[in-house]
């Protein structure tokens, strides 16, 4: 079953300045031998009301980011700023206030405790309060105040996401990320949950982002897409038209790899990955998809920047690919030598 395609609904094209910017931030986790560059050279604008999904395969780094804007992850370098003053340089007494601001928050799974914790930690908000928006936060996703006095093991799984988000609305935040809010849930309680997602941003001007390894849901809700490889993002723009001609390959091949989230999906796995015929990647390969891509040349010795896609026009459109404009020609013809005679 195939997922309609959204246009971009945000409010982003009226903003002047993002709410949340990342730039150049490179982060390594480990010591040594053990070091692990995980993310590197990471450049992301978030804007009021928009809804971007954040999509890669494991160990891209997508949880990373997301633990790096809240502040759970110390970049190496680079910044990031939220309403245009920097959070990612606080220390002690600074950051503990930035936290428990609750300014943006981060959605996991799993919940293992109550919805008003949040506004406990913060402080300065008294317990009939804190159970009242606790209650608020619950309508907000569709639940009952009922449910705040039971555990998380007497009630079902869509409803502890469900508590998962609205502990998150409590405290009231500006930016939501939501790491796999679906991952685990039936097809019933996947769709209403990325409805709700939907009527968040709606009804309250809340900016989402959805770290997502399920392309085809993205498809129905998002505005913007950006897909990492390897710590760096390779491509970002609007979903629509990087779900309908991607300009990285690497794009192209989760979309190939994934259920369908088109009716006519113009090329397949095997167009996009290397065969021992292919010519081989420079050997110092600067690209951090080289190896992989049966399209590389010399110029993938050098890492391509993520620049705006000539045809990308007022949209907000960059790919990082020495060839974002010639592998698709290429990979159809591959398709056409393999074909039988």
């Amino acid at each position: 079953m195939t997922a309609p395609i959204t246009d971009a609904r945000s409010a982003s094209g009226t903003a002047t300045e993002p709410l949340l910017s990342v730039e150049g931030i490179d982060v390594v986790l480990g010591r040594g031998w053990r070091a692990n560059h995980v993310l590197s050279d990471v450049n992301l604008k978030i804007w009021p009301g928009e809804i971007v999904g954040l999509v890669g395969e494991t160990g891209s780094g997508k949880t990373t980011l997301a633990r790096t804007v809240v502040g759970l992850v110390r970049p190496r370098k680079g910044r990031v700023t939220f309403h245009g003053t920097q959070i990612s340089g606080l220390r002690g007494a600074a950051s503990r206030r930035e936290r428990r601001s609750g300014h943006v928050q981060l959605v996991f799974l799993t919940v293992a405790q109550l919805v008003g914790e949040g506004l406990k930690i913060r402080g300065g908000v008294d317990p009939a309060e804190i159970e009242r928006r606790a209650a608020g936060a619950l309508a907000k996703v569709g639940l009952d105040a009922t449910l705040l006095g039971r555990t998380p093991g007497q009630i079902s799984g869509g409803q502890r996401q469900r508590v998962s988000i609205a502990r998150a609305l409590a405290v009231d935040p500006e930016l939501l990320f939501c790491d796999e809010p679906v991952s685990a849930l039936d097809a019933s309680n996947r769709n209403y949950i990325l409805r709700l997602l939907g009527d968040l941003r709606d009804n309250l001007g809340l900016p989402i982002v959805i770290i997502s390894h399920d392309l085809s849901s993205l498809a129905g809700i998002a505005d913007r897409v950006v897909v990492l490889y390897r710590g760096r993002i390779v491509e970002d723009g609007p979903v629509a038209r990087v779900f309908t001609a991607p300009r990285h390959p690497y794009t192209a091949l989760l979309m190939a790899s994934a259920p369908s989230v088109q009716h006519d999906r113009p090329l397949s796995v095997h167009q996009l990955r290397r065969t021992a015929a292919d010519p081989a990647p420079p050997a110092n390969g600067g690209c951090v998809f080289a190896a992989r891509c049966p399209f590389a040349i010399d110029a993938c010795a050098v890492q391509p920047a993520l620049e705006p896609v000539p045809e990308a026009g007022a949209d907000r459109w960059s790919a990082a690919c020495h060839r974002h404009d010639q592998w698709q020609a290429l990979a159809r013809e591959r398709a056409a030598v393999a074909a039988p005679r």
